[in-house]
């Protein structure tokens, strides 16, 4: 059934890659494991790790016989008696060489958890780069800090993330497909921290039941660790990892170490359960009629079980995001929709399992997004009550499964009441490391006589030897009163190598391909795109460590032969050993506009126009203390000229529990129709008590939109698992008379417990 949706060379790839595959495997009676495994043999007590010369390794965990205290002091009897697991590899700046700094690693287990604890060495402890407390920030893979991969599935393609930094500070979240990590998935896991004179210690355990994995007792896992040592900008990994994955090399389970000697509980169907109260006053100037200080409250629930080890099930009731942090404000100065990214627990935790076509879940430029989980309760910014919905996801052998549906009522004047969203992706894995699926949408508007609409498609990512890969999906919609123009296709290529990259992209999408639970940047095209990235590096240990020199092509038409869109880019950026980057490009772009295009209180005249700009920057590492990207650009635009001014990833770190991030973002119009100014300020302060408890404060102002907003959240997990909020919003119009005029105002306070059985 693919080979005939897709095109016929997708077929003739597949089988050069079937053939291209080899697997070696150690036979399990010889290692009295489960099933065979991947690489060298298991190693024999008291040994704890075996390796080969390809750098590949098998490690083996170690049963405790008394219980293990987790206060990052590795003071226990276990850590002298049992040998560690150490030697890493060095992947960046010198791959495959020794570690310059020492790392060791202990695997241990009881009946309750498994244990991953380590003794960082470092020689000098006042080069320690420590600056962030607060869960999940991506500020802490910029900070001194261990993360390790577990694969509990053994499939050697998905895993789970755990990063820990000198600080105690925490990220945890889930990897999909080698490729994509969402940080939204918040297990109940322990961590401590701590110093001695030669370093820093970590302790961690992560319970079985906040895992899924495969069925009986004895276990075979993936597992990998991976080091960076912020101030020498060095990388390490426990295996072999090549120096273009950079980072994300943690996320190639395919090149993790084999965990053998592990013996999981059988586990009981888990069961979860997460009821929750909230409370709000509220005040909005802008409903009609207006609202003031009105008091409301409600309650509701989430449930989770456990069908199977590797199969559950979730079930939402009367569901809550009074929580979530606000969207930062984007200046959109094109005439395609802007991408928000999804910020609610319920949709982020396995987001990745539904990416479609190989662009993920979030906008990949022009690729659309076949499930955008934020067209579920929202509607033209606005919140649309979830009444009911429930998630069935998980892993059938060889076969990852999701299914997803939700009723929202709309109930607002005008509104269109009731709607069901549903979802399906199923996803089954082939050869060494690809994968072939199919999704299903559909969005029913329950009331009599609405309309529906359903989307589905067959998508196929096939992966050799390590950065090579190939991307490919076909897709329909259906859509009462249409029937013509209603598929989309792509066929990408992508070599991501050291020093070259190549990237080679053909993309249709019909005028009438309209995804209503996806998004869709543009429609009615036929794309072309190639890039390719020269990225040497100079010899011996320079201040440069590597240039990046790309350029990139897009001719882009309609159906009927118009040039829509035609642009050339070439960028070189220059990336130091401290990690500081300097970068500059032009790009020269012909755009058509089918209509007149509304930017910023300007209006430019419909027509194909040629522009052309330059930009300039620098990209501040974040070792400093002061940290952060600043480019300028400027250049023609439409029929005038632009000039940009911005600030991003903005950071001062006065001491390790707060932190200040700026944004900035200026534009300066000046058109045939006339000249426009825009500012959009924000800066997101963050006082980190521990890292289970903290306070934010979002502050943002755009002359564009006439608006000054205020996001203040403090979050408490008081417990594993529950939490505590208190939210306060407040939106005012700096274009009213009588400025500052309040438009909303709103305090929630909300707090859940989580029960498990």
């Amino acid at each position: 059934m693919i080979t005939r949706l897709i095109r016929p060379q997708i077929a003739a790839v597949c089988l050069v890659l079937a053939a291209a595959t080899t697997t070696h495997a150690q036979e399990a009676s010889e290692i009295d494991a489960p099933f065979a495994f991947g690489g060298p043999p298991a190693p024999a007590a008291p040994a704890v790790i075996t390796r080969d010369d390809q750098g590949h390794a098998t490690v083996r965990a170690t049963r405790l016989t008394t219980p293990l205290r987790v206060d990052g002091r590795l003071d226990e009897a276990v850590y002298n008696a049992l040998p560690p697991i150490g030697d890493f590899i060095q992947q960046d700046p010198i791959e495959g060489i020794p570690a310059t700094e020492k790392t060791e690693v202990w695997l241990l287990y009881d009946d309750r958890a498994l244990y991953v604890t380590f003794r960082v060495w470092e020689s000098r402890p006042e080069a320690l780069v420590a600056n962030e407390m607060r869960r999940d920030s991506n500020n802490i893979f910029q900070n001194d800090h261990v993360a390790f991969l577990i694969d509990p599935f053994y499939d050697r393609r998905n895993g789970i993330e755990f990063a820990i930094n000198a600080l105690g500070g925490r990220w945890d979240g889930q990897v999909s497909n080698e490729r994509n990590a969402s940080a939204d998935w918040n297990p109940i896991w322990d961590v401590k921290v701590g110093r001695f004179e030669g370093g820093w210690t970590v302790e961690t355990a992560v319970p079985f039941k906040s895992l899924r994995y495969r069925p009986g007792r004895a276990q075979i896992w993936g597992f990998n660790v991976r080091r960076l040592n912020k101030a020498k900008n060095e990388t390490s990994y426990l295996t072999a990892i090549p120096r273009a994955m950079g980072m994300q090399g943690l996320f190639r389970a395919s090149l993790a170490a084999t965990m053998v000697g592990l013996e999981a509980p059988q586990g009981s169907r888990n069961i979860e359960v997460k009821p929750y109260a909230v409370s709000s006053l509220e005040t909005d100037m802008t409903a009609a009629p207006s609202v003031r200080n009105d008091p409301s409250g409600d309650l509701g629930l989430d449930v989770r079980y456990g069908l199977t080890q590797s199969l559950s099930a979730d079930l939402t009731y009367n569901t809550d995001f009074a929580q979530v942090e606000a969207d930062e404000q984007q200046v959109n100065l094109t005439r395609f929709s802007l991408f928000f990214p999804e910020k609610r627990e319920f949709f982020l935790e396995n987001q990745g399992l539904f990416g479609f076509g190989g662009a993920g879940t979030n906008a990949a430029g022009d690729t659309p997004v076949l499930f955008y989980s934020r067209r579920i309760g929202f509607d033209q910014g606005q919140d649309v009550p979830i009444e009911l919905g429930g998630r069935l996801t998980g892993r059938a052998g060889r076969v990852s499964m999701g299914i997803l549906n939700i009723t929202a009522n709309d109930d607002r004047t005008g509104g269109v009441g009731r709607t069901n969203f549903s979802v399906a992706r199923l996803r089954r894995d082939i050869l060494r490391r690809s994968s072939v699926g199919v999704i299903a949408t559909n969005r029913s508007q329950l009331a009599v006589g609405a309309g529906n609409n359903q989307a589905f498609g067959v998508d196929g990512t096939f992966a050799f030897f390590n950065n090579l890969t190939f991307n490919t999906y076909w897709a329909r919609t259906q859509t009462p009163g249409v029937s013509k123009d209603t598929a989309s296709y792509r066929a990408q290529l992508d070599y991501a190598g050291d020093r070259y990259g190549v990237e080679v992209e053909q993309l249709a999408i019909g005028d009438n391909f309209m995804p209503e639970i996806g998004f869709l940047r543009r429609d009615n095209i036929r794309k072309s795109h190639g890039l390719f990235r020269f990225s040497p590096r100079p010899a011996g240990r320079r201040r440069v460590r590597r240039y990046n020199w790309t350029t990139t092509g897009n001719y882009i038409e309609n159906n009927a032969g118009r040039v829509d869109t035609r642009s050339f880019s070439s960028n070189l950026t220059l990336e130091f050993q401290n990690s500081d980057q300097v970068y500059g490009g032009l790009v020269s772009t012909y755009e058509f506009l089918p209509q007149p295009l509304h930017i910023v209180g300007l209006v430019v005249p419909s027509g194909g126009y040629d522009y052309a700009t330059g930009t300039v920057g620098v990209n501040f590492g974040r070792q400093r203390k002061i940290s952060g990207n600043v480019w300028v650009e400027a250049g023609t635009f439409y029929d005038g000229n632009r000039a940009t001014l911005g600030i991003s990833q903005g950071r001062f770190s006065p001491t390790p529990q707060l932190a200040l991030e700026p944004t900035y973002q200026g534009n300066w119009l000046d058109l045939a129709v006339g000249s426009s100014t825009t500012h959009l300020v924000g800066t997101r302060a963050t006082f980190t008590v521990k890292p289970t408890m903290f306070t934010s404060a979002l502050v943002q102002y755009n002359t564009g939109a006439r608006s000054v907003s205020a996001n203040v959240r403090f979050r408490w997990e008081y417990r594993p698992g529950s939490e505590l909020f208190v939210v306060y919003n407040e939106q005012r119009d700096t274009g009213a008379v009588q400025f500052p005029e309040l438009m909303a105002r709103a305090l929630i306070v909300k707090v859940n417990r989580l029960v498990r059985f």
